[in-house]
């Protein structure tokens, strides 16, 4: 473990103590400062994120299957979750690189990342989890023709150009492309979890943006607990991402006290080990359920990460990559993400 790692582990244990004691109700000091993470995550961890810095792009991004500002939001969160230092680490370079990449692929007038909503949300969630944490002074240095916007002014933009989506959206929520009058729970998920990753940042978001996307959520979960994917009500079936999502939603948003919420939970423990992925496949099921479990109900995800740890380690291919429905670079980020729970360090990781 890193010098950085180790001195983070204390920082994070003080500060929660001190701070935290206060708003986090009823959860554990073991919950909130973490156990030590297993050699097991370790390995498979570092071994993706050595996947991720050998294939990325000069430009920062990655040149796959699935490409864009999302794909490298996502590596920019697996790169900070393991707690080396983003400013001085040995991914930093990696990190920056990503993220003027993001920067680079916003439109600076309308604050859209391009390529659908999708990527629009993960880079949001991204730049927000980076906020803060990645000394930006001297990102442009050396740039010819840069954007020189900081991370957090390309924040404020991105939360600006989600809401004026949503302000014409029928169903107050997202979908593929920011002029869509349609939404789905999937892309929904993606942009919301990317607004509440901002507001919990420090960037300005309305309430009223918020509410209305979690009412969109609420009109779209089943009395079963099971959630729809797109349009009004109906169609319901069996996705553990879509009420993975639905759940984690209610959860970050602090909406806790809603049936749905409860429902949501109920039908997720039932089928702890089992159930639908959905169309997003197997590792986009358990990024959103690793969170999902461990914002709700800590027993369960102890139980649930067990097996993920169990079913990870027979997958990963040697290069360190995991293989899946969206290519190398999409699955292996997602399963890193899922995996990621165990270190606690990324903000809209903790409870």
């Amino acid at each position: 473990m890193s010098m950085y790692r180790m001195h983070l582990k204390c920082c994070s244990l003080v500060t929660l103590t001190l701070v935290w004691c206060s708003v986090l109700h009823g959860q554990s000091l073991e919950v909130r400062s973490g156990d030590p993470v297993p050699r097991d995550v370790r390995d498979m961890y570092d071994r993706g994120l050595s996947f991720l810095s050998r294939t990325q792009a000069s430009d920062g991004s990655w040149q796959s299957q699935q490409q864009g500002a999302g794909v490298a939001g996502m590596a920019v969160m697996c790169f900070m979750a393991s707690g080396e230092d983003p400013n001085f680490g040995m991914y930093s370079g990696n990190i920056r690189r990503a993220i003027k990449y993001i920067i680079s692929s916003q439109d600076k007038t309308t604050g859209y990342f391009g390529g659908s909503m999708y990527h629009h949300g993960f880079a949001c969630l991204g730049l927000a989890e980076a906020y803060g944490a990645v000394d930006d002074r001297n990102l442009w240095d050396g740039v010819p023709n840069a954007p020189n916007r900081s991370i957090g002014q390309s924040l404020e933009l991105a939360v600006r150009s989600a809401i004026t989506a949503q302000k014409s959206n029928t169903f107050g929520a997202w979908r593929y492309n920011p002029s869509g009058s349609d939404a789905d729970t999937s892309v929904a998920g993606a942009v919301l979890m990317g607004m509440l990753a901002a507001r919990n940042a420090g960037i300005e978001v309305p309430d009223e943006a918020i509410d209305r996307a979690i009412s969109y959520f609420i009109k779209m979960t089943a009395p079963s607990g099971q959630v729809a994917y797109s349009g009004g009500v109906g169609g319901f079936n069996e996705s553990m991402a879509r009420i993975a999502i639905a759940n984690l939603v209610f959860s970050v948003a602090r909406r806790k006290d809603i049936p749905q919420y409860k429902t949501t939970l109920g039908y997720l423990k039932d089928k702890i080990q089992g159930g639908s992925p959905g169309h997003g496949g197997i590792e986009y099921q358990s990024y959103y359920q690793a969170q999902a479990f461990f914002q709700a109900d800590i027993t369960a995800w102890t139980t649930w990460n067990k097996n993920l740890v169990r079913r990870l380690k027979k997958t990963q291919a040697e290069d360190g990559s995991f293989s899946g429905t969206h290519g190398p670079h999409v699955s292996t980020s997602l399963s890193l993400l899922a995996l990621a729970v165990n270190y606690r360090f990324l903000p809209i990781y903790e409870r």
